[in-house]
């Protein structure tokens, strides 16, 4: 069962910066990664604000291009970011599935 007052569950942050751990990534190779390990589907609009705040806070980085896709990659900042922030996840996970009596979880 799906509630639809929840909205969202997924930090698009955390989607974008996941994506980019598995190596460098052209736009269009981000969202369909996301899709494909989430679910979720991203507009070109959503994904390049992520991006241009995570590249402001210098969490990923553009590289050159070689044609007219523009690459990123996650700098070293931005995979330290990414691991705090799933550690916290998974603990909040582990909460509330020991709290609903789930086992092994």
């Amino acid at each position: 069962m799906k509630s639809k007052r929840l909205g969202r569950t997924q930090d698009p942050t955390i989607l974008v910066l996941t994506s980019l751990s598995g190596g460098p990534k052209h736009g269009y190779a981000v969202i369909k990664d996301i899709e494909s390990m989430s679910g979720v589907s991203f507009g070109p609009g959503t994904l390049y604000g992520v991006l241009a705040r995570l590249e402001d806070e210098g969490l990923v980085e553009s590289m050159p291009s070689d044609d007219h896709r523009r690459p990123y990659r996650i700098t070293g900042n931005g995979a330290a970011v990414l691991r705090e922030r799933l550690e916290a996840n998974v603990k909040v996970a582990n909460i509330g599935f020991e709290r609903l009596g789930v086992l092994g979880a």
